[in-house]
């Protein structure tokens, strides 16, 4: 049984967070009880690249949702490399197999968009997951955090350690990734208002490749010499940047924070090469994303607010944008890293 986060703050400010004991997963209220033995929903999830840690958890939180419920068939397979035209590949697979529910977190929404529509024209529930397609016709989008409490995390963390001025540049990956794009728009701005004294020189993308971000990183403490902060934009640039950091004997000097996965960003959040990681917990964003294919899969709607498990009591959905919101920020910092066993 792993432990994990029940509660926590919106990540305005690095405060700390409020940790809880290991819970159980149970049925849900909305969970097929009757329906049961009668049919299994074939829902398939389609990440932006497969084999990273931080989609590997999300796999992990569909298949405990698909046992708990108990009448659901995860299906899980991504591309080897953040590529558009592959992960259309698998999408069109999955068209063909005539699944129940087909989710995507798109490397490229746009691109993505008409192939959820001929799915849709097939007669498969489509949604998106971790990352938006926005104009497609997805049923539903599971968000693991508002662009707002992220970006603004990200800020506040990153502009505390560096003393609420200065430099800094930002190492995103995917130029087509609506998400971090999203994130980026909030923190120019959140930035420029609360943060007058500070400025973003410059943003590059290393797309989901760790040891580019490092060499990105490398690059931008050489032309920018008075740079005292970096923000790692994803999962593979938030330990490039903190590698970069280290390999040049700047800790201190020059302070990193990202959206890293818990282990991976350990040993920089022990060594203080990064400050904190601003995440959520992502094995629960994967139980939701189940629960949610199983919904729209078997027609159910959703509710204004949706008791999913024990650790999901209150997952808000909004009507207006057909959104499902996993909740909060979380700061993970060397305090509370070991809570996460991925």
């Amino acid at each position: 049984m792993r432990p994990r986060f029940t509660a926590a703050v919106v990540m305005a400010t690095t405060a700390a967070i409020a940790l809880t004991g290991c819970t159980k997963k149970n049925d849900t209220d909305t969970a097929a009880s009757g329906d049961a033995g009668k049919k299994t929903y074939k829902v398939a999830f389609v990440p932006k690249l497969q084999g990273v840690p931080y989609f590997e958890a999300m796999n992990a939180g569909g298949k405990e949702a698909a046992a708990a419920l108990g009448n659901v068939e995860w299906l899980y397979q991504g591309p080897t490399q953040a590529d558009a035209a592959a992960q259309a590949d698998i999408v069109r697979s999955y068209i063909q197999q005539k699944v129940d529910a087909l989710i995507v977190a798109p490397n490229d929404p746009d691109s993505m968009a008409p192939l959820l529509q001929q799915a849709k024209d097939a007669g498969i529930h489509v949604a998106t997951a971790d990352t938006d397609a926005p104009s497609s016709v997805r049923e539903v989008f599971v968000n693991q955090a508002t662009a707002e409490g992220i970006g603004q995390g990200l800020t506040d963390s990153l502009l505390t350690a560096m003393g609420g001025k200065g430099k800094y540049a930002i190492v995103s990956c995917g130029q087509t990734a609506e998400n971090l794009n999203s994130w980026i728009e909030v923190q120019k701005a959140y930035t420029k208002e609360k943060y007058p004294e500070a400025e973003i020189v410059d943003i590059v993308y290393a797309g989901e490749d760790q040891a580019k971000a490092t060499q990105m990183a490398t690059d931008l403490m050489n032309a920018h010499p008075d740079l005292t902060g970096l923000v790692g934009e994803c999962t593979s640039s938030a330990p490039g940047v903190a590698q970069a950091v280290k390999d040049a004997g700047k800790i201190g000097k020059v302070f990193t924070v990202g959206l890293g996965t818990p282990q991976a960003m350990k040993p920089y959040l022990q060594d203080k090469s990064s400050t904190a990681a601003i995440l959520w917990d992502v094995e629960n964003l994967g139980y939701l994303t189940a629960w949610a294919g199983a919904q729209i899969a078997q027609n159910k709607p959703f509710a204004a607010t949706n008791n999913v498990s024990s650790e999901l009591s209150a997952v808000a959905y909004t009507e207006a944008n057909k959104m499902l919101l996993l909740g909060p920020a979380l700061a993970i910092t060397d305090k509370n890293v070991d809570q996460f066993n991925y």
